[in-house]
């Protein structure tokens, strides 16, 4: 065990300072710090920097002591996914502290000025599995991450349109393609990085199809074709691996399952994922 690491939940501030770049347990499977009065017990993932020294958390007067986390067999108790940090208030412009309300059990940016409490949440990203006959329709990115590698259409789900609605206009952004949505396909939660892709089945009205502002191609794939080893998102490939079952198998099921992304992998890192919890019907 590389050093001892506590988080002070309220009082004064606890300073860290270690020499070496972070802190590893690398062989155990989870380390749970134990936790002393006014601290929090900390977890810790197989070879997991925690964070590069010093860590400084403010003191907070508006927080709880909170009891350590129920174990779990699942990676979701051992990895926590960190937000970017809010330090102002977007409604007052108020510098904001880093506290565990009361009543809650996870750190939120609260404003000093007019105590509003930021909450962080998951971003959701919908898109279509476009068909044709016994082809997919992808497109080549053109900006990054990912550049020069194809993905499904898909993007970030705005405010006032329905998941299926956005997962329409996203096909037309990036392809200029006019889709029917045929049935929900797919949920896939990415919780280290906080997305969420709901993707559709969805048909071609027409074969008229071309690169929107965000793609560098479009192409209409034979589901033995697929380029998979040139595909952007990790998401994308295992949506891509489930429809190619689906159809061979002759039948279209709705899948859910989560991605854990290994910390550092790229987004098309093939290896950079595991897919667990996979549900369908």
């Amino acid at each position: 065990m590389a050093g001892l690491v506590l988080a002070r939940v309220c009082g004064v501030p606890f300073v860290l300072m270690h020499p070496a770049p972070c802190f590893r347990m690398p062989n155990m499977s989870m380390s749970r710090l134990s936790a002393l009065s006014g601290f929090q017990t900390l977890f810790i993932g197989p070879g997991q920097c925690m964070f590069p020294p010093p860590v400084v958390l403010p003191p907070c007067t508006s927080v709880q002591s909170v009891s350590p986390p129920a174990e779990s067999t699942t990676s979701t108790s051992i990895y926590r996914v960190i937000g970017p940090k809010v330090s102002f208030c977007s409604k007052c412009g108020g510098p904001t502290e880093h506290c565990i309300p009361d009543g809650e059990e996870r750190l939120r940016a609260i404003c000093k000025s007019c105590g509003i409490v930021h909450y962080q949440n998951p971003k959701m990203v919908v898109g279509c599995v476009v068909a044709h006959e016994d082809k997919v329709l992808l497109c080549r990115r053109s900006i990054e991450p990912s550049y020069g590698l194809w993905t499904l259409p898909a993007g970030y789900l705005e405010l006032g349109e329905s998941a299926a609605e956005g997962a329409v206009r996203e096909t037309w952004e990036e392809a200029i393609a006019a889709v029917d949505i045929e049935a929900p396909f797919a949920l896939l939660d990415i919780p280290r990085i906080g997305l969420s892709y709901i993707l559709f089945r969805a048909k071609l009205r027409t074969l008229d199809f071309s690169p929107g502002i965000e793609s560098l191609d479009c192409a209409l794939f034979h589901i033995d074709d697929i380029p998979f080893d040139q595909v952007a998102f990790s998401s994308v490939t295992v949506a891509l691996q489930l429809y190619v079952e689906d159809y061979k198998a002759g039948r279209f099921k709705v899948h859910h399952g989560v991605l854990d992304k290994r910390m550092g992998s790229s987004p098309s890192d093939p290896s950079g994922y595991t897919f667990r919890d996979h549900i369908s019907n």
